[in-house]
């Protein structure tokens, strides 16, 4: 059995709902899933003044524990097009694994979100799997044949670097019923791709 790490930073709740997904995905193909998150590292007075979301069901990861799993998904809001700062502040903490080559040979891959259609998810997964690569794990995205990324009866996010959800500017929406299937798809086809390699 593959064991799997959804690793996520959620300022809102829009990738935490994503990480559900991933991580009901992962256990329908038989993965053992943890769902942790990286520490807030915003200043508590603009955590307050931002009304970020601070009722987290899932607990802190340390870095120290990533080699314990045999997969491993990152769930980051874009910033900027980039991965949030509390998400690549947890990897810059990880420089020991990455000097013994601990995760090298793990399964990796990434899922995100950002208030627009064009609001740099995609680029956002990029810079998640630029990361997960120089530690040596191999990148495993959404492929096509989760045909709902495909979709344009309505606004959808996902694509092939991972799926993908959009928040509206104020926040407003969550992720869709077909962006939660996406994750769902994304979280099963990682395990069962973890599951081959461990067996």
């Amino acid at each position: 059995m593959a064991k799997i790490l959804v690793l996520y930073y959620s300022s809102y709740g829009h990738i935490e709902a994503m990480a559900k997904a991933v991580a009901e995905g992962a256990e329908s193909a038989g993965g053992s899933v943890d769902i942790k998150r990286v520490p807030e590292t915003a200043p508590q007075e603009v955590v307050e003044a931002a009304h970020f979301k601070t009722d987290h069901p899932y607990p802190v990861c340390d870095p120290m524990e990533l080699p314990n799993y045999d997969a491993i998904i990152i769930g980051v809001p874009t910033r900027f097009g980039n991965m949030a700062s509390q998400m690549q502040s947890f990897w810059d903490r990880t420089g020991p694994l990455w000097a013994t080559g601990a995760l090298i040979g793990k399964v990796g891959g990434a899922f995100s979100s950002s208030a627009s259609q064009h609001g740099g998810n995609e680029t956002t997964l990029i810079s998640a799997h630029k990361t997960l690569l120089h530690h040596g794990l191999m990148v495993v995205g959404l492929p096509y044949s989760f045909a709902g990324q495909m979709n344009m009866d309505e606004i959808v996010g996902g694509s092939p670097y991972g799926a993908t959800t959009m928040a509206k500017g104020d926040g407003s929406r969550m992720p869709s019923a077909i962006e939660l299937d996406g994750a769902r798809f994304q979280g099963k086809h990682i395990a069962e791709i973890a599951g081959k390699l461990t067996a």
